[in-house]
């Protein structure tokens, strides 16, 4: 297996921070991506390495194993400890001297690994997990308001994944055995999506509950009435108490957002009613209000 250079192919140098890495991929990752390069292979190819560079650089302790071991960096922690106990045994594996009788890496992962004797005579395959997989998935709020399908390309396969409604932005979801071939007949690695959720609504999220505001002319405020609002899947009609203040916040249960994996079940919805007084007011309405304050100082 012919050595892969990760930071060539992120076009980022051996030193580029974590944001400079993220910034990178996000970049060649959009660039290269499938459904905007249909039927390009070499697209498709090239999506595929971006993707598992950064599955390696993005990641700190992957990183450090990378940068010193090379193409073998998966199997660091097994070299260290056989590492260990050829330095133990003395001459039992021979010395290999901090390798440098020769050998590269690969021989030594190879002789120390895949293909030792058995005491039977035979070879011994050691089987190890695949490298797992991280993808990042965006979507806007509205889309996860309800659960629904999604087909995503993961290194150039079609998956299709559901996706729960209330799912939170940051929130990341395992799916088993979609990640990197295992070596030596060892299972695959698992694929881990980390959901990017923008917010394009007049609400806010927190959790399950959802914020909002809604205006209230003067008169209604004053006198009461009915007004129409928006909720995130629709309108209600509320009824305003006469005297309504400034800033009042009522609850409407069950009206925010869905439960993470509980079908039914909802947050509940605040609005905040933000009085609107009238501007531009004609002379006559100008004496009523005189009139009014009058009224209300005697």
């Amino acid at each position: 297996m012919a050595f892969i250079d990760y930071y060539k192919i992120l076009e980022v140098d051996k030193k580029a921070t974590e944001a400079e890495i993220k910034k990178a991929y996000r970049k060649l990752a959009r660039k290269y991506h499938p459904d905007l390069n249909p039927n390009n292979k070499e697209a498709e190819k090239r999506f595929k390495e971006i993707n598992e560079a950064n599955e390696v650089l993005s990641h700190a302790e992957n990183r450090k194993k990378y940068d010193e071991y090379g193409e073998n960096w998966q199997h660091a922690e097994q070299f260290e400890k056989s590492k260990r106990q050829q330095q133990q045994s003395g001459s039992q594996y021979g010395d290999f001297g901090g390798f440098s009788g020769g050998g590269d890496y690969s021989d030594f992962f190879e002789s120390m690994f895949g293909g030792r004797a058995s005491s039977g005579g035979g070879r011994r395959s050691t089987q190890y997990k695949g490298q797992d997989f991280n993808a990042e998935l965006h979507l806007d709020l509205k889309e996860v308001y309800a659960t629904h399908k999604r087909t995503l390309t993961i290194n150039g396969k079609n998956i299709r994944l559901t996706i729960p409604a209330g799912v939170e932005n940051g929130q990341i979801i395992k799916i088993t055995g979609l990640g990197g071939e295992g070596a030596g007949g060892g299972p695959k690695g698992d694929l881990y999506i980390t959901f990017s959720i923008e917010n394009h609504t007049n609400f806010k999220r927190d959790k399950n509950n959802l914020y909002t505001s809604a205006d209230l002319d003067l008169f209604t405020a004053v006198l009461g009435g009915d007004i129409t609002v928006d909720t995130f899947d629709g309108k209600v009609k509320l009824k305003v108490p006469p005297g309504t203040q400034n800033g009042t916040k009522v609850k409407l249960k069950d009206k925010g957002f869905p439960v993470y994996k509980k079908e039914g079940e909802f947050g509940d919805l605040y609005i905040s009613y933000q009085i609107q007084i009238p501007k531009n007011l004609t002379e006559k309405e100008k004496e009523l209000f005189i009139e009014l304050s009058k009224l209300r100082t005697t």
